[in-house]
């Protein structure tokens, strides 16, 4: 398979798309070229995919949560590409195509719902293909890294996997600076090793990826083996407190963003951080055992952050600046 030319998404000779693969993958190729039903499919993709998005498109302007759907469904489809073929050549050979599809889009050539929807949003907000192309080869290097070995290491590939995603949504809201995009870089990469912490089993023994950097591993005497018998001991606890601890300090230097974006908006950006950070805080509610089950937040711990983070912004807690440009 890995010697078939690469995809075209206008190309018949598509393979076949079994019935197990997830709606986004089969939609990569569909002919969609009506501007109403490609947003009438992100806006279903985005509501139905992620229980959290509702809340959130809520909290939004108005005139943005289209465009958030839309880059929402950009991004579930990249990831289902990489991560939901469970074929490595297939997949890569996949986002290769989903490459092509995305600079096709900057050239004004649309086939299919992701990109008829998502070229108006481009174009609006006047959005570069960088993050989009960076998204594509962070799902790409999961096809062929499955070990970092340093903490560097690890940061250059969320810097292609998480920071995208800030920089979006920067995008859609009207700023470009590299201060606003720096702070948004810290969230985002916490983020993601806050996922990384949170499903270090479950990534080992579903798709034999390994983020834990070897140099910690080494450091504090935790073992592969370990982690696939999902054996916590005091090492292992030691080992996460550093770096649940490290990822806390991205958490709050990249607090500092809600002082530089407008009132309206810092609700929503603020309980994305809110999340990553009660994480933590059920990590270590746990004493650091993210192997024996899954660290997650409870529907209802997940309304109480809501809750407070709307408290925060009545009695002004975010006030720090209001006349923010």
């Amino acid at each position: 398979m890995s010697t078939q030319p690469a995809l075209s998404s206008t190309d018949p000779s598509v393979p076949p798309l079994s019935a197990a693969v997830p709606e986004t993958v089969r939609m990569a190729w569909q002919p969609l070229t009506d501007t109403t039903a490609a947003r009438r499919y992100t806006w279903r993709l985005a509501h139905q995919h992620y229980e959290n998005f509702t809340v959130v498109s809520h909290l939004v302007p108005r005139d943005l949560r289209q465009d958030f759907c839309n880059i929402y469904a950009f991004c579930r489809t990249a990831d289902d590409l990489g991560d939901e073929v469970f074929d490595q050549a297939l997949a890569l050979r996949y986002l290769a195509d989903f490459r092509h599809q995305t600079l096709d889009c900057y050239a004004g050539k649309v086939h299919t719902a992701v990109f008829t929807a998502l070229t108006d949003t481009i174009q609006r907000h006047h959005i570069p293909a960088e993050p989009f192309l960076d998204l594509i080869a962070a799902f790409e290097q999961d096809q062929r890294v499955h070990r970092y070995e340093t903490f560097p290491q690890l940061l250059d590939y969320c810097r292609r996997s998480a920071d995208p995603v800030g920089r979006l949504v920067l995008y859609l809201c009207g700023y470009r600076d590299a201060q606003r995009q720096t702070l948004s870089d810290q969230t985002c990469t916490a983020l993601q090793l806050t996922n990384f912490w949170q499903d270090v089993r479950r990534d080992l023994l579903q798709r034999d990826r390994v983020y834990l950097p070897a140099e910690s591993l080494r450091r504090f005497h935790v073992s592969l083996e370990q982690l696939r018998q999902g054996r916590c001991d005091e090492n292992y606890r030691q080992l996460l407190r550093f770096e649940v601890e490290r990822t806390a300090v991205r958490f709050a230097e990249g607090g500092r963003l809600l002082e530089l974006i407008r009132p309206a908006l810092r609700l929503p950006i603020a309980l994305f951080s809110a999340g990553g950070l009660a994480v933590l805080e059920e990590i270590r509610r746990r004493n650091y055992d993210t192997l024996s089950a899954r660290p997650a937040l409870s529907r209802t711990r997940k309304l109480r952050l809501l809750i407070r983070a709307v408290a925060a912004m009545a009695f002004g807690g975010w006030r720090a600046r209001e006349h923010v440009p």
